[in-house]
């Protein structure tokens, strides 16, 4: 284990963790538990989830039936895709679990949630969304900058939502306090046949390294 995530890791997950019954590589998806004010937003994400599926990836994702959440869980399980929700226990009042994934894991806190996504993920895409997805992405980031994985990180930057992201992270490399080489690991993608690409050519380790 290495030295980023040894105490989320090793935190208890009592409440429930049904046996690992996925075949299929993982993609971690963040993104939001509301659907956004335009259609684009619902629409970009139907097509990412059903272009993941039809090419043989299954998703693993935050749990919730709710919002983009529960939109990109029900179209990968319709195309035939699987799916493994992780959410807190204290979040299911108002996330509102889904009851039809091939792995539900209820646990304890936020970090192990993280931690676990991170785990059974080959690669992360953040599609729009708020507070939460920007800090998952984000964190995953900083891991890959820490030299604690090697997985391909994407932003899908469906109707310019995250330009202004970009522009801030340009800005940190432009300052000094973000080195390129670690800006360039964040892949922003402008259409779902760019993840796809991404996805597919880049060959990554399936577990977090040392």
């Amino acid at each position: 284990m290495n030295s980023v995530l040894p105490v989320m890791m090793n935190e208890s997950i009592e409440l429930n963790q049904p046996t690992q019954k996925t075949t299929q590589t993982l993609i971690a998806l963040y993104c939001g538990s509301r659907f956004g004010n335009k259609p684009i937003y619902k629409e970009k994400a139907i097509h990412l989830a059903r272009s993941l599926a039809e090419q043989g990836f299954g998703i693993v994702y935050g749990g919730a039936s709710i919002g983009l959440m529960g939109q990109v869980a029900d179209t990968v399980t319709e195309y035939g895709g699987e799916v493994v929700g992780v959410i807190p226990e204290f979040m299911l009042d108002y996330e509102i679990a889904h009851n039809t994934l091939t792995e539900l894991h209820i646990v304890q806190t936020m970090h192990e949630r993280k931690a676990m996504m991170a785990e059974r993920a080959s690669a992360f895409v953040a599609l729009p969304g708020g507070l939460g997805t920007f800090e998952e992405i984000l964190e995953v980031a900083t891991w890959g900058q820490l030299n604690q994985h090697q997985k391909p990180m994407m932003l899908y930057n469906v109707n310019g939502f995250y330009d202004a992201m970009i522009a801030q992270l340009d800005h940190a490399v432009a300052e000094g306090f973000l080195p390129p080489q670690h800006r360039a690991k964040l892949i922003v993608c402008n259409h779902a046949d760019q993840i796809i690409n991404a996805i597919k050519n880049l060959a990554s380790p399936k577990q977090f390294i040392a």
